[in-house]
């Protein structure tokens, strides 16, 4: 058996021969990601109509792309290496390719919200040669789950309940209200959702406000310059009529006129002098909670439809828009935070800011549901939390003794840590409470908000001043190599 010192060394040169063979075979036996082998030997100058003697069908169809007319070489690449003849596309991805034609739909420069597919992969609804539909679309807008392009995506209208409401526009297809590539100012519906136009005007396209069956429906009130999309999912429904999920009670129960007098001259007359005294009538408590809270919320100070629909919502509390944007057009400082990081936390972009805050005011610091942090943040992670109420019939449950109503998929999918005796996160004896510091022996504040940002981070685990989930970050509290306190 040879010793260490007995082991041949290999001359340098013949090192960097055997290199150079393995980036020989690297390169031959893994072709480029978008190159593919030519069945049959190319000249690498071949010309675009030697391509259609086999090609024909890429220039026949109802809608065939420009480009093909120019010729393939316009996209494609042949590459000739010895015996081997590849195809490739002349830039690294199929985006930049499109782009080189359509700089108009460069989604870094667009404003606004752009179709996710437009966003890098064109050819995830285009065919790039040809196709018997509009556009070189792959299939058609309209038409069942299995024919209609968007429903592969978008399953709108596809499981609607027997007690529910489908919008018989969507046989007419997708296009009948939607422009894909519509983009402009972010937060206007018309662009948000590539709307044709916004709403009321795209309805009464084809809903008459003069039809004297709409009228009745609305029990004579002025319904055609106002926005449709209040009380109407402009899809589907679980509910008749394709009503909003959460209704204001007199609404729902067709009470208008405890809020409504009959309409004059054409325009809204209300049984009270103004919104908010028409609301406190009802609502007396939230009034007196805007008004003794001892952190106030300025937003609720104001008239109550500044926030609130008065007939219907798709979200908990009628807020006119989603439970997460209603906040933001106040807070933009939390806007511009959540733009800024990619991870977010759930209640902060996507369940509403009321799971954590109380939108009228309340009793704690930064308008928080419990003085306690801890407590605060262990209702949908702890796991020794009191159960949820299901409300079955809205598919959601509610926490923090009622007050806050959640999606059930959404509450069921939350990370539940493994706490027992206040110990477990991150680590198995790791406190997440108040602790006494072992080497000055005083107590030293301990919660969630010590290593976690509420809102948004860079980095996955949302921990403050957005570090890394390491080491590194551990040694920000805890002496090198010890257990101790710094």
């Amino acid at each position: 058996m040879l010793t260490q010192a007995e082991v041949p060394v290999p001359h340098p040169a013949a090192l960097l021969a055997c290199l150079a063979l393995l980036i020989f075979v690297a390169s031959v036996t893994a072709a480029p990601v978008f190159a593919d082998i030519h069945p049959v030997p190319l000249d690498k100058n071949t010309d675009s109509a030697k391509c259609l003697e086999c090609h024909g069908d890429k220039a026949i169809g109802k809608s065939v792309h420009t480009a093909v007319t120019t010729g393939c070489t316009s996209c494609h690449e042949i590459r000739v290496n010895r015996d081997v003849t590849r195809l490739k596309l002349i830039t690294t991805t199929t985006y930049s390719l499109c782009l080189m034609c359509h700089a108009d739909k460069n989604a870094a420069e667009l404003k606004g919200t752009v179709h996710r597919p437009a966003l890098r992969d064109c050819v995830k609804c285009h065919d790039p040669h040809q196709s018997d539909n509009t556009n070189q679309l792959l299939k058609p807008t309209f038409g069942d789950q299995k024919q209609n392009l968007c429903l592969s995506c978008h399953k709108i209208g596809v499981n609607v309940p027997e007690s529910g409401s489908r919008h018989p526009a969507l046989d007419m297809g997708c296009e009948t209200c939607h422009v894909m590539h519509k983009t402009g100012e972010a937060g206007k519906a018309e662009f948000d959702f590539h709307l044709t136009k916004a709403s009321p005007a795209l309805c009464i396209d084809c809903h008459d406000p003069g039809d004297a069956s709409l009228q009745k429906a609305h029990q004579g009130q002025p319904f055609g310059t106002a926005d449709c999309l209040q009380c109407h999912d402009p899809h589907q429904s679980s509910a008749p009529k394709l009503m909003a999920k959460f209704l204001h009670p007199p609404f729902a129960d067709k009470q208008c006129e405890v809020c409504h007098a009959p309409a004059k001259d054409g325009k809204v007359v209300l049984t009270q002098a103004d919104a908010k005294s028409l609301c406190v009538t009802c609502h007396d408590e939230k009034a007196k909670q805007i008004e003794t809270a001892k952190v106030q919320h300025p937003g609720a100070t104001g008239d109550c439809m500044d926030c609130h629909n008065p007939h219907a919502s798709q979200q908990p509390g009628l807020p006119k828009s989603n439970g997460v944007d209603i906040c933001l057009g106040c807070h933009t400082g939390t806007a511009e935070l959540l733009n800024k990081k990619k991870v977010h936390h759930q209640p902060a972009v996507k369940d509403g800011c009321g799971t954590c805050h109380t939108p009228h005011g309340g009793e704690n610091e930064k308008l928080l549901r419990v003085q306690d942090t801890n407590a605060l943040c262990l209702e949908c992670h702890g796991p020794e939390a009191p159960a949820p109420t299901k409300l079955v019939d809205q598919q959601m449950v509610a926490i923090l003794g009622g007050k806050v109503r959640l999606p059930e998929d959404d509450f069921k999918n939350r990370p539940v840590l493994p706490i027992e005796y206040g110990l477990g996160h991150p680590t198995k004896r790791h406190p997440v409470g108040n602790i006494l510091n072992t080497k000055t022996k005083k107590p030293a504040a301990l919660n969630c908000l010590t290593c976690h940002q509420p809102h948004a981070s860079a980095h996955a685990g949302l921990l403050v001043n957005d570090q890394e989930n390491n080491m590194a970050f551990c040694k920000t509290c805890h002496s090198e190599g010890s257990m101790q306190l710094q």
